[in-house]
């Protein structure tokens, strides 16, 4: 113990003595390149980048009595628009949708946040057990007539949100109408 006081007084009583730190005694130069320790060699580093904008993002272009034009695909009768892609809705009314019609927005990964329903030419009433059971999962519901829900639909899709949408055509002879033009 007396050695390590002496030691330490030496230490401290003669500058000279003391050694650099080790961090001191190598600095990097401009050439100088890093490389890998040999454990690091035969590791793999996998990252997986999820895209801020989906290139891809659903978008109605326009409806019609016949159906739906979607990212330029026409979709003929009721359809079901998910996050990445289109199908058709076996229903012929608002009064034909039930529990078992909407099960297909409840089962995706991720999550749907919102289901925007188009019922037609007028907003229509939806089964208030249908409605329940989707508030039970936590799915938000909008109901509204064709062309005003292909429009919510399009600015969801717009601002991101995780959005799928439940469309019966009106049925009324409306021609081939841009929703850009209806929404005007």
């Amino acid at each position: 113990m007396a050695a390590a006081f002496v030691l330490r007084g030496l230490y401290r009583a003669r500058p000279e003595l003391r050694l650099p730190p080790a961090e001191l005694l190598w600095a990097p130069r401009r050439g100088h390149r890093l490389t890998p320790a040999d454990d690091e060699l035969y590791q793999r580093t996998r990252i997986s980048l999820l895209q801020r904008e989906a290139p891809h993002a659903m978008y109605i272009d326009s409806y019609s009595s016949r159906g739906f034009m979607v990212n330029g695909n026409r979709v003929f009768g009721p359809c079901a628009l998910l996050p990445r892609s289109v199908l058709q809705w076996n229903v012929g009314s608002h009064q034909d949708i039930t529990e078992e019609s909407f099960s297909l927005f409840w089962m995706l990964e991720p999550r749907i946040e919102i289901v925007v329903v188009g019922t037609g030419d007028r907003t229509e009433r939806l089964q208030p057990q249908v409605l329940r059971a989707m508030r039970q999962r936590g799915i938000a519901v909008e109901v509204q007539d064709t062309p005003n829900a292909c429009a919510t639909f399009n600015f969801l899709c717009h601002e991101g949100r995780v959005t799928g949408a439940a469309l019966i055509p009106p049925r009324g002879g409306t021609a081939l109408t841009s929703v850009s033009q209806a929404a005007e």
